[in-house]
C-alpha cells in the first residue's frame, strides 16, 4: 500500500483507537491517560502520513533514486510542527510552502504545534493536562491539515 492507500490505513487504525478510548466511560483519570496515549498517536500519525505522500509524490514523478533519497529523509521527519511541516512540503515545491502558509493557520496550526508539543511533554514526563475532547478536537484539524497535504503531493 502507498500514498493515499497507506494514509486511510493509519487513520482506520487511529480512528478505531478513538472509538476504544470513547467507550472507557465516566473514569476522568482513565480517561486523561488515554487523551495522552492518543496524542502520542495523532502525533505520528501526522509524521508518517506526510512522510508517505511526499514518498508517493516521489514515486510518481522521480527517478528511484530520488524515491530512496525521499525515503531516507523522511525517516527523521519528526516533531512536525507547522514550521517543520512547511520547511518540508517547501523543500519540494516553493507554491507548496506559500499554500501551507495560507493554509495552516489559526485553529489548524495551534492543533499540529499543540498535538507535537503536547507529544513531547508527555515523552519527557511532564504532567500534562489534555482531555479526550481536547486531543479528538486536534486529530479532527490535524487530519484536514493531512488531506491538504495529500491534495498538493498526490492531487487527486
Amino acid at each position: 500500500m502507498t500514498g493515499r492507500a497507506e494514509v486511510a490505513r493509519l487513520r482506520q487504525r487511529l480512528d478505531a483507537a478513538f472509538e476504544r478510548a470513547r467507550a472507557v466511560g465516566p473514569d476522568l483519570e482513565l480517561q486523561s491517560d488515554f487523551a495522552r496515549y492518543l496524542c502520542v498517536l495523532v502525533s505520528g500519525y501526522l509524521e508518517n502520513a506526510v512522510a508517505e505522500l511526499v514518498l508517493e509524490h516521489a514515486r510518481k514523478t522521480g527517478a528511484p533514486t530520488l524515491q530512496r533519497f525521499v525515503d531516507y529523509r523522511t525517516k527523521r521527519f519528526t516533531n512536525a510542527n507547522a514550521q517543520r511541516l512547511k520547511d518540508l512540503l517547501g523543500s519540494f515545491d516553493p507554491d507548496w510552502r506559500e499554500d501551507l502558509e495560507e493554509f495552516v493557520v489559526d485553529s489548524l496550526k495551534d492543533a499540529v504545534d499543540g498535538v507535537v508539543d503536547l507529544r513531547n511533554r508527555i515523552a519527557h514526563g511532564e504532567s500534562v493536562g489534555v482531555t479526550y475532547y481536547r486531543i479528538a478536537e486536534y486529530y479532527s484539524r490535524v487530519q484536514k491539515v493531512v488531506e491538504h497535504v495529500a491534495d498538493l503531493c498526490v492531487p487527486p
